[in-house]
């Protein structure tokens, strides 16, 4: 295939809002390939190995562990590199292999999903070293099918400690502790797992580490009273894992110069492509409630937020990769229970989900020319049954 065809810089606005990057053009043997040399890089031969979800709570998390480990990176390598990046035309995405060729820190990072945390943790239970202490943040697993994996993790480890703030099954959450692992879930709509974490390590955290956690919350929890937190959410989507961890690690939430430029400069594309979303959306009344509905690349927070300003209770935004994000509010907290029905999960006000529909390429060709419609369909009848059983 041309490369040209999916080459985000050749594309419109228009375009690029409909359509996925790149990287979901590339097969999944490829990223599996990459995902696991990665991990092995970052697994054997730390002392410490902490597996996260790569949003800014999880990597929040890891910035805390490796203060404690006394593991952080020099950050003027990636400052140096910020500056740079601003002076070239942004990419879609961070440009990572640039941290292959940095110093490694004792306390090795493993990014993981929901969806990955399986292949995570095994990659764990082969690579990490005997003795290894093992961390998982902000991760919360789907089913026991996890189960066999963490006692692997267990076997290898000294210890295993997991901070989580989702909301977890009780049966899950017996059966990972029975397992050996000190599993510590806060509450969901209360705290983050940044916060979790905090208040579970025997460390007096400095206060701009303090502070990262507070902040992380207000995002996390879309609070949104502090106006650092977008700046946390949108560096943590675009920087890579490991710049992202080293620079708040060092800076807490009063990010530096060159992050700021750097966030400036993305925030132009950023808002054409929210303003795409929000112009293509529909209001939709289901049951007692009325739901927008869109499709796009784009933010889907600041989109949920420009559908409630429009009347909506919920929004649904449908991504080009087949994924989509509900989002709640004070007058709609079951955003969980829907994404529950359409394989999927996550918090009242916030959860995820990606409907089983697409079956081969052709799926995702009347996806993309559609704006969504089979997986709005799908997602909405889900709001149908959610206000059935409600009433």
């Amino acid at each position: 295939m041309d490369d040209t065809l999916i080459d985000d810089d050749a594309l419109s606005l228009s375009r690029k809002s409909r359509l996925p990057g790149a990287g979901f053009f590339y097969p999944d043997s490829l990223d599996e390939e990459y995902a696991d040399r990665r991990a092995r890089e970052a697994i054997e031969g730390s002392e410490v190995v902490v597996v996260a979800d790569g949003d800014a709570d999880g990597l929040g998390c890891v910035a805390l562990l490796r203060e404690v480990y006394d593991a952080a990176l020099d950050v003027a390598p990636f400052e140096e590199s910020l500056a740079a990046r601003v002076d070239r035309a942004p990419a879609d995405d961070a440009d990572e292999d640039e941290d292959e060729d940095r110093e490694a820190s004792p306390v090795g990072l493993v990014t993981a999903s929901p969806h990955s945390l399986d292949a995570a943790l095994e990659r764990v239970a082969e690579y990490a070293d005997p003795g290894v202490d093992v961390y998982v943040c902000d991760l919360c697993p789907d089913d026991e099918d996890v189960i066999e994996v963490v006692e692997q993790v267990v076997a290898r480890a000294e210890t295993v400690r997991w901070f989580d703030h989702h909301q977890w099954d009780e049966s899950v959450a017996t059966a990972v502790r029975e397992a050996g692992v000190d599993l510590v879930v806060g509450e969901s709509d209360e705290e983050c797992t940044a916060d979790v974490a905090l208040r579970e390590l025997d460390y007096d955290f400095p206060d701009h580490l303090v502070d990262l956690a507070a902040v992380t919350r207000d995002h996390d929890l879309w609070i949104k009273a502090d106006p650092r937190s977008d700046d946390l959410a949108d560096y943590s989507h675009w920087a890579s894992a490991e710049e992202y961890v080293t620079v708040v690690g060092q800076y807490g939430p009063a990010l530096p110069g060159p992050v700021v430029d750097y966030l400036d400069q993305r925030r132009v594309e950023k808002e054409n492509l929210i303003e795409a979303a929000v112009d293509r959306a529909d209001l939709k009344s289901v049951g007692p409630w009325t739901v927008g509905v869109t499709y796009g690349r784009c933010s889907q927070n600041e989109v949920a937020e420009a559908l409630r300003e429009r009347g909506a209770d919920a929004a649904v935004i449908v991504k080009p990769a087949g994924s989509a994000s509900i989002r709640g509010s004070e007058g709609f907290e079951r955003a969980h229970e829907v994404a529950a029905l359409v394989n999927g999960g996550g918090h009242p006000r916030a959860a995820g989900c990606k409907p089983d529909i697409y079956d081969d390429m052709l799926d995702y060709a009347h996806h993309w020319t559609t704006e969504g419609n089979a997986t709005k369909q799908v997602i909405l009848a889900a709001f149908e049954r959610v206000a059935s059983e409600a009433e």
